[in-house]
């Protein structure tokens, strides 16, 4: 009888994030395993919000976590975390997080070379990219150089070294302009405009003329001093225009459509113009300013135009922007900021656009054939309250992020059975071309995180098994008849799943514990708070193996990481 050659084999896949083969228990006292250092970097660094208390972990030590991990392996490797964090910054769209890594980074990397025999530095030729360029690879927006240097000091005190000072110069030289000075230079900040370039010594790029007078203007910003703003500025100068507006004059502007453009071209934020009228926004105000609008700003700000009573026409026009999938791809939002939109508008005009937006946010949700059983943690430790926090607890929670993921995934399998779990669980209901928001809208909350008592209930010849949790599962318990004694023992995914099925654990909160082992053998894990990681799931179950998403890509022009002189 054939073993090996059969209809039903696969070829052995292999995955990036790795468990070492050490054990480990769960923070609910389960066995688990523990990862290589660049799988549980990896896996924080996705999910970690800095200085954010999670339910087993406080933000401090997650932090103290994240940052020694990113030093042990500027020194291991340090081409794997430059790509890391360039990658981060860019198709992660984790802002803090790279920020603090890059900075520690090439801490790490300067200390070592002090510390290397003369005439030599540590791990030499080990980089392709330099220092200078890593950090200048996380600032992609223009308070962020700002906020590098106020990490840095914070952290390693004053002096910049030289790599710190350029890679900031060159992010300001890309970064600064007239839009983003009058958005991000303000008292609040600790690091005006000026500080940053008094502190990195930028030049003004060679191909923008205005950009010298724009630095010159915002050193006099900084220090007080009253000049007049240079001819070279038009967008400085017509804010000031607006500014020298007697204040009951501003609302009769807003209300002549021909002038509704002064406020773009004045660079005026909805936040800067509620200072303007000096009020709040009335339906006029909100539809003056809402052209000139990000998508994040109008997603967020869907229940004040409902109060403002903002007019259909123009609800129509932010409508049709969502529903826009270059536009949704170019804004970079997270999968769950289109939920908390939508959670938070308190009319149904929005509905079908938002529905649309979470759509095209979630282009890499794969349409997997065959039967795929997806789990979904819905226990108490992904959810914000009773004196701990998750990561992003202002607005949405672990569960209802791992809700929007496995609720796509089931949306778009052949054939789905969905399931929210803790100590209990329950299969809910995928309807044929339904709604991913409304079936986000219909989970609940369950008590306990017990994942193999969850698969030993609903696995059922699935050709595969999605589970999106933090893993911090209690020991499942099977009876034992080892040796003719009885009792109960221990249970493992690999004794209810067999080997043959391939096991995807999503991990949602970056922990060190991890529920399964993976890497091969059928058993991976993925992270991130995007759709990015889906894409490994059909290559996976085709016996191609998998890499980092940086490597996957090649190099990319949005990190920024290249080697300069």
């Amino acid at each position: 009888m054939s073993r090996f050659n059969t209809r039903g084999g696969r070829p052995a896949a292999s995955s990036p994030v790795t468990t070492t083969g050490q054990r480990t228990v769960t923070h609910e006292g389960a066995t688990a395993h523990l990862r290589d250092a660049k799988s549980e970097l990896f896996l924080l660094a996705v999910s970690n919000f800095v200085s954010q208390d999670t339910f087993y972990e406080t933000g401090g030590r997650r932090d103290d976590r994240f940052t020694g991990l990113v030093r042990q392996l500027a020194a291991d490797d340090p081409a794997w975390t430059a790509g890391l964090l360039g990658w981060l910054r860019g198709e992660g769209n984790m802002r803090t997080a790279a920020l603090v890594g890059a900075a520690e980074f090439v801490h790490a990397r300067l200390e070592a070379d002090r510390a290397a025999a003369p005439g030599q530095t540590a791990a030499e030729g080990a980089l392709p990219y330099s220092n200078r360029a890593v950090i200048a690879s996380v600032l992609q927006r223009a308070d962020e150089p700002g906020e590098m240097l106020g990490y840095w000091t914070s952290r390693h005190g004053r002096r910049l070294p030289k790599p710190v000072k350029r890679g900031v110069a060159d992010a300001v030289q890309r970064l600064y302009d007239e839009r983003s000075l009058l958005k991000y230079d303000t008292d609040s900040k600790g690091f005006r405009f000026g500080d940053v370039l008094e502190l990195v010594h930028a030049a003004p790029s060679p191909d923008r003329a205005w950009q010298g007078p724009l630095f010159k203007h915002a050193l006099d910003r900084r220090h007080g001093r009253d000049e007049s703003i240079p001819e070279q500025l038009a967008m400085l100068r017509r804010r000031a225009k607006l500014m020298s507006m007697p204040v009951p004059d501003r609302r009769a502007l807003l209300r002549d459509p021909w002038d509704r453009t002064l406020l773009d071209d004045a660079g005026m934020t909805w936040e800067a113009l509620a200072g303007w009228v000096q009020g709040p926004l009335d339906a006029a105000a909100w539809e003056a300013v809402i052209p000139s609008m990000g998508l994040m700003a109008l997603a967020r700000n869907l229940r004040n135009f409902d109060q403002a009573g903002v007019c259909d026409a123009v609800a129509a026009a932010v409508a049709s922007r969502f529903a826009d999938a270059g536009e949704v791809r170019r804004s970079r939002m997270f999968p769950f900021r289109w939920w908390a939109a939508y959670k938070a508008a308190p009319s149904l005009r929005w509905a079908h656009a938002l529905e649309q937006a979470i759509g095209h946010s979630l282009a890499n949700v794969p349409a997997l054939h065959g039967r795929t059983l997806i789990l979904v943690d819905r226990s108490p430790s992904m959810f914000p309250g009773y004196g701990y926090s998750t990561p992003n607890r202002s607005d949405i929670s672990l569960a209802e992020q791992a809700a929007v993921f496995g609720s796509a995934l089931a949306m778009r399998a052949e054939r789905p059975t969905l399931v929210e779990f803790g100590q209990t669980s329950n299969v809910m209901s995928v309807p044929k071309g339904g709604s991913v928001l409304r079936l986000v809208e219909a989970f609940g909350q369950i008590g306990g995180t017990d994942i193999p008592s969850a698969v030993k209930k609903h696995f059922d010849g699935h050709d595969r098994v999605v589970i999106v949790t933090d893993e911090q599962t209690r020991p499942g318990w099977l009876p034992s008849n080892c040796s003719g004694y009885g009792g109960m023992r221990e249970t493992q995914i690999d004794d209810l799943i067999p080997r043959t099925v391939p096991v995807y654990m999503w991990n949602m909160a970056g922990y060190r514990e991890a529920a399964t082992a993976s890497g091969g053998g059928n058993r991976h894990a993925l992270g991130g708070l995007t759709d990015a990681a889906f894409r490994m799931i059909p290559l996976l179950d085709a016996g191609r193996d998998a890499s980092w998403p940086w490597e996957q890509q090649g190099p990319s022009t949005g990190s920024g990481a290249r080697r300069q002189s």
